[in-house]
């Protein structure tokens, strides 16, 4: 049965419906069978490469492939479909070799310049231009200057760093270090798919040859003497798996024909995050990155691999909102629809988010042990465990105190931090223990007088519960935590083997104890990735100081896949001014780069909301008539009212548009979404709105390190709306227009 490798840079576009099902047909019965009659693979007479075939889609349509005898399989890899007489052109000029420097397969198209981007054609579609870097503009009779030095140059690289040590083509190593700009590079490195895209965005980030190489692994492998075995070999190294893909099964390639576009459907890995995927760790990992560097795809395809690995474990993958959960789920059905599905503590994978599973882990309980485990947290007992006490009820104690304790510390958000920082997660159940608690992180300072006042309000709320015989959501994990971990009986009771968590950064220490105790300590028990930049939700946490030692099991990915870098240098633009520190306590530090070019971010100035209004429908409006499809474009908001105005105005104005709250953003409309809501999301074009207006959350008995915090959280929030947009930027702003301007 023959291995099936998919090329990615080859344009093998197929969007006639027809043809999708005769590929379909062609290539299943060639991974099945390659004698199968009818298949037709040929050698062709006087092709540059030997091993090239052709093999009959119908009487009109042949592809292109080349046959790999090696490893005791026979591979094809996949090059593209043309029309007959095409494809045996084709087939006569295009060779597979491995790079002389690296050993990196490459398929080379010996009709197309060396300089060219594409190595074929797909049919109908002209061949790309060859990219070259624009002359830096010489004002008219402007006085002669000294030419502008090109980016590679002034960094110090060298043509024989390019050619003779990575293994870029001559062609392509003169036009990256003729390129005048770092925007010029990537735009350059865009036309080049695979690990020659990513080594020229890595030089224009200053990265050593050195730590490129090891980085991309372009370290050539020791030959066998047989040329087949050694370019299948080459096929399955890490940089190469940038550009092709092993075909599994039958799933796998029904997807890639659908699609219509191999590029488009497989979820692209760089070889450091594969390193990542196929590790194994000694105890908790952490991958930190910010928006769009792919850790979320690391994730899926970790849990995949941990699947492959080890089909009987139970693998849990979970995040801090029900939307992104469900959005998790999403790209695991596209990534591996057969990756089996399990509820908690089965075999297989189960995807939830972090109260739902807590929520599971309650309901699942036995009696007994749930029992004491709410003993052990709350010092009492609750009739209806299931039940949820209602958000609003620290708003209705906050009375309680306000003649006990200063304004700044009689507030819902403060006492609700403090339960749930401090008394939750020490599991307190008197004043005694109360007083006597470290407070870390807390920042506000408290003596024993406002200690003794501020748990006289704790036992108001704690009593009006116990009436109710309800849990808060942080009660409910920090109760399912005491049971997994076997506080309320007689042994721990873990629900998974191996636990991964999307969006680390928003988790707080009540459902870090939950997951902890979701695993038992071991090989690849906890693999977490988050981007404090992207804090929205929950407290700075020190992982450390809940049982999660991460300490020297971290890494952090650097390299933006969605976001263009103009808009990638804007949205980092929003995060100065202030500090971030990591799950390790650790500052956190930005220099993320990014694969892609384009436009600077629009900023327009708005004099109020009607204004505001008009200018977004104004720039949907154009970019639908453009050509542009609807639900690539969001307007992101502050709050559900400006969403509800925006979703109006559009509808008004003609335009399916949609406010999108629980559900997924729907097909066909423009999306319309706070900016909360789009955490998890990405778009083609974005207008963000209300840049400069005053946030919902400013309060005037805010404490100092309560003010401070929430200044960082709306902070993080702007980051995370502007980087959801991958091609254009428009940001709305409230005074001052300027183009690619924060401040």
């Amino acid at each position: 049965m023959p291995t099936l490798v998919m090329s990615g840079k080859s344009p093998h576009k197929i969007a006639d419906g027809q043809l999708k099902k005769k590929a379909w047909t062609f290539l299943e019965k060639l991974q099945e069978d390659d004698s199968t009659p009818g298949l037709h693979i040929e050698p062709i007479a006087n092709a540059a490469d030997p091993r090239v075939r052709t093999g009959r889609v119908d009487q009109f349509w042949r592809a292109v492939l080349f046959k790999l005898v090696g490893q005791g399989d026979t591979h094809y890899v996949f090059h593209g479909i043309w029309a007959h007489d095409e494809a045996i052109a084709v087939a006569k000029r295009v060779t597979l070799r491995q790079n002389p420097i690296n050993g990196i397969p490459v398929i080379e198209d010996l009709g197309v310049s060396a300089a060219g981007a594409a190595t074929a054609v797909a049919p109908g579609m002209p061949a790309p231009a060859p990219v070259v870097p624009p002359a830096p503009a010489v004002p008219a009779q402007a006085e002669p200057t000294e030419p502008e030095v090109p980016h590679l140059v002034g960094l110090g690289y060298r043509r024989e760093d390019l050619v003779e040590r990575l293994g870029v083509p001559e062609a392509v190593a003169d036009a990256a270090l003729a390129a005048p700009t770092v925007d010029d590079l990537i735009s350059l490195a865009a036309e080049h798919e695979g690990w020659l895209g990513l080594v020229l965005v890595d030089l224009g980030a200053g990265e050593s040859v050195d730590d490129v190489i090891t980085r991309l692994d372009l370290t050539p492998q020791p030959t066998t003497g047989d040329a087949d075995e050694d370019l299948v070999r080459s096929l399955q190294r890490p940089a190469a798996r940038a550009q092709f893909a092993f075909i599994g099964d039958q799933a796998e390639l029904r997807a890639v024909i659908e699609q219509g576009d191999f590029a488009a459907w497989r979820v692209f890995l760089h070889p450091e995050q594969r390193r990542y995927v196929e590790q194994t760790t000694t105890g908790p990992f952490r991958l930190a990155g910010g928006a769009g560097t792919g850790k979320t795809v690391v994730l899926l395809h970790r849990a995949r691999a941990l699947a492959a690995r080890q089909p009987k474990s139970r693998i849990l993958l979970t995040t801090y909102t029900k939307n992104l959960a469900s959005a998790l789920e999403d790209q695991v059905a596209q990534l591996d629809p057969a990756l089996g599905r399990a509820d908690l503590g089965q075999p297989g994978v189960h995807i939830t988010g972090v109260d739902a599973l807590a929520h599971a882990v309650l309901r699942t309980a036995d009696g007994p042990g749930l029992a004491a485990s709410v003993l052990a947290v709350l010092g009492e007992s609750r009739s209806n465990p299931m039940g949820r006490t209602a958000t609003e009820r620290w708003q209705a104690v906050v009375h309680t105190a306000a003649s006990v304790l200063p304004p700044e510390l009689a507030t819902a958000s403060f006492l609700q931090g403090e339960y749930e920082l401090v008394v939750l997660p020490h599991r307190i159940r008197d004043e005694a223990e109360y007083l006597r608690v470290r407070r870390q992180g807390r920042g506000t300072a408290l003596d024993r007088a406002r200690r003794r006042a501020i748990w006289r309000v704790i036992e108001t709320y704690r009593a009006q519960a116990r009436a109710d015989g309800t849990l808060d959501f942080a009660e409910a994990a920090a109760i399912a935590a005491a049971y997994l971990a076997g506080e309320g009986g007689p042994q721990p009771r873990p629900v998974a083997d191996h636990v991964l968590v999307d969006e680390g950064q928003d988790l707080d220490p009540v459902r870090w104890q939950m997951l902890r105790a979701a695993v038992a300590p071991g090989p690849d028990d906890l693999f977490i990735a988050e981007d404090s930049h992207q804090r929205i939700y929950g407290p700075r946490t020190v992982l450390g100081r809940w049982g999660i030692a991460i300490v020297g099991r971290s890494r952090r990915l650097t390299l933006n896949y969605r976001t263009t870098a103009q808009n990638l240098r804007y949205a980092i633009g929003l995060l100065d001014g202030q500090e971030w520190t990591d799950l390790e306590g650790e500052v956190e530090t930005h220099g993320y780069r990014s694969a892609r070019s384009g436009p600077e971010p629009e900023v327009v100035a708005v004099g109020g909301l009607a204004d505001e209004v008009e200018a977004a429908v104004a720039r949907v409006r154009t970019w639908l008539a453009d050509g542009v499809q609807p639900d690539t474009v969001a307007v992101l908001v502050p709050d559900r009212r400006q969403r509800e105005r925006i979703v109006a105005a559009l509808t008004d104005a003609g335009v399916h548009a949609v406010g999108v709250d629980r559900e997924r953003p729907p097909a066909g409309r423009v999306a319309v979404m706070t900016r909360h809501r789009a955490k998890g999301t990405e778009f083609s074009r974005v207008v963000l709105t209300d840049l400069g207006a005053d946030p919902a959350w400013v309060d005037a008995t805010m404490d100092e390190a309560e003010r401070a915090d929430a200044e960082l959280r709306e902070q993080s929030l702007l980051y995370v709306a502007a980087s959801r947009a991958r091609d254009e930027l428009v940001v709305l702003r409230r005074g001052g227009s300027r183009r690619g301007s924060q401040r």
